[in-house]
């Protein structure tokens, strides 16, 4: 029989509240939550551990819950007022998982080609432009996401949210700029960086080989350290009035033509 919690008041409750809320509670317990059918199914996909299933029967059937559960997962069932206040959106179907956190190193980082392409971003701090740059990293299927001096929590709860997931199915890893120029040049990457300075027009350049794609923030650009290690700055032109674009967008161009002349392989 399901352990089954109706309060909101209840303990263990209070403490996934504070998962939810709060990145140093996720950090010092490495645990977060995820929320909705399809982030947890990506999750489990992506090789998480899923440490206990909530869910409410009023909004999703055990039946449902037990079938994505393995043997060690604890399943719980819950009251509908402990499911709203555990939400995070509105129109989740009624289950919730209580997650292991991986650790975004570079050395875990796996390359299954000898030609990679990666994706780095320095510095992104909006939650909705890192989901949305990995949702277009999983749309490519890039074989790394780096992100550069992280500002942001990955396992935000906006983040999971706006890249639908896609948080779960990349390879990610994080470090500092330093390290990652390091990582890079170890590996004979080719370091293509987004910028006005110094840069040719992207389409002019030969993405075939080990290559990283550089993009910086919209406010700030990229720091000074990757343009002095930029193999090449490369340019989206402009034909308006503005000179730059959404972070994600500008993402998505680059990537996508690397993909164009690597015959989407």
């Amino acid at each position: 029989m399901n352990k089954v919690i109706v309060s909101t008041q209840n303990p263990y409750i209070k403490s996934l509240l504070k998962l939810k809320e709060k990145s140093r509670e996720r950090k010092t317990s490495g645990l977060f939550l995820i929320e909705g059918i399809r982030e947890i199914s990506l999750a489990i996909k992506g090789n998480y551990f899923i440490d206990t299933l909530l869910f409410c029967p009023e909004l999703f059937s055990e039946t449902q819950t037990k079938e994505l559960a393995n043997s060690q997962t604890n399943i719980i069932e819950i009251s509908k007022d402990v499911y709203q206040k555990l939400a995070y959106r509105e129109t989740t179907e009624g289950l919730i998982a209580v997650t292991k956190t991986k650790e975004f190193t570079l050395k875990n980082l796996e390359f299954k080609t000898k030609n990679p392409l990666i994706l780095v971003a320095e510095a992104p701090e909006k939650p909705g432009n890192i989901g949305a740059l990995l949702r277009t990293a999983d749309a490519a299927n890039v074989d790394a996401v780096i992100i550069a001096n992280p500002k942001t929590d990955l396992y935000n709860p906006n983040i999971i949210r706006s890249s639908v997931g896609c948080v779960f199915t990349n390879q990610i890893a994080t470090g500092s700029t330093k390290e990652i120029i390091q990582f890079l040049k170890e590996n004979n990457f080719f370091i293509y960086c987004a910028a006005l300075q110094a840069s040719v027009s992207y389409h002019t350049q030969d993405y075939t080989k080990p290559t990283a794609i550089v993009v910086g923030t919209e406010a700030t650009g990229l720091s000074t350290e990757w343009l002095n290690n930029s193999s090449q700055n490369i340019i989206i032109p402009m034909q308006g009035e503005i000179d730059s674009m959404n972070v994600s967008v500008a993402a998505g161009i680059l990537i996508f033509e690397a993909k164009r002349q690597r015959n989407f392989k």
